[in-house]
């Protein structure tokens, strides 16, 4: 019971970073019906923003606590946020009236370009980050094992929650929210009634990139190391958790990211890691079989 107990913890602590991916993947899916294949990559920069902010903040004798994680979020989050609009401003935005398959073929593009470019900027050798929230408490005790849950879980988990319910309040009851949701429905006619269509979008794009920002933070107090690959399979993971949770839903893509920190984290715990991602592959066929909406997602309606 303890071992399963601390699987369950660093299984909802995984699964809340894949959630806040996964949830930039499911709003641009959303509102322009295309999947942004360079969302991992924006991923991975946020993660190495997070890193030289938090190499500034210990030279400016900042090295942990509070002050220095949000002035590392805040800064992470700007620039991802331009990474996120740069990217659908040049590789989406003129192709949006071309078929289907052009803008997913240039999103392939900037997630190579992205990686060649940080492995050019920053090195190909893994970066490590260091321990910024450091301790933590034990649970309980059973069979010689203690359960311990550390600081930094606990923020992790708090701040996705709390991102979680923002952005939900964000676009059920805000006026940019409404435009999301008319571009949704039918991007036309949201055009004809005044919605400003561009503006919608690239808003969108900058905020899934911000939730990337905070995920590759995360991934990097956590883990404490990274490199320039760590976005491509991170990214697939979480496009996995947003067609799992149900593409386009918000609740979906969380639910969806703590579903896949659940297999891999007991699927490695339980039987062998080298097949962990294996499991959560085919746990994604299986979806996309008997469930090709996802858990929490409706039926797409052709409009003719």
């Amino acid at each position: 019971m303890a071992y399963f107990t601390q699987q369950l913890i660093n299984a909802i602590t995984l699964g809340a970073i894949y959630g806040l991916i996964a949830i930039g993947y499911t709003m641009v899916y959303g509102i322009i019906g295309m999947i942004n294949f360079a969302h991992g990559e924006v991923f991975m920069i946020g993660a190495f923003i997070s890193l030289i902010g938090f190499m500034i903040c210990a030279m400016l004798g900042i090295g942990s606590g509070a002050v220095a994680i949000i002035l590392v979020l805040l800064v992470a989050m700007t620039f991802t946020a331009i990474y996120g609009w740069a990217i659908e401003r040049t590789a989406y935005r003129p192709l949006r009236g071309s078929f289907k398959l052009a803008p997913l073929i240039s999103a392939i593009g900037v997630s190579i370009l992205l990686q060649n470019y940080v492995q050019l900027a920053q090195g190909a050798r893994p970066k490590p980050g260091g321990h910024v929230v450091e301790g933590g408490f034990n649970l309980f005790s059973a069979d010689g094992f203690d359960v311990r849950v550390t600081w930094l879980q606990i923020v992790i988990v708090v701040v996705t929650v709390v991102l979680m319910a923002g952005f939900s309040w964000l676009i059920a009851a805000t006026p940019l929210g409404r435009q999301q949701r008319a571009c949704e429905q039918d991007m036309k006619m949201a055009s004809l009634l005044g919605v400003n269509v561009d503006r919608t979008i690239s808003l969108t794009f900058v905020m899934g990139a911000a939730l990337a920002a905070v995920a590759g933070a995360m991934f990097l107090m956590y883990y404490g190391i990274i490199d320039f690959f760590i976005g491509f399979l991170a990214g697939i993971k979480a496009f996995t958790a947003a067609v799992l949770g149900g593409i386009g839903s918000l609740p979906g893509a969380m639910l969806g990211g703590l579903l896949i920190g659940l297999i891999e984290v007991f699927w490695a715990g339980y039987f062998s890691s080298e097949y962990k991602d294996v499991a959560v592959f085919a746990i994604l066929v299986l979806v996309l079989i008997f469930r090709p909406t996802g858990l929490l997602g409706k039926p797409e309606i052709e409009k003719v």
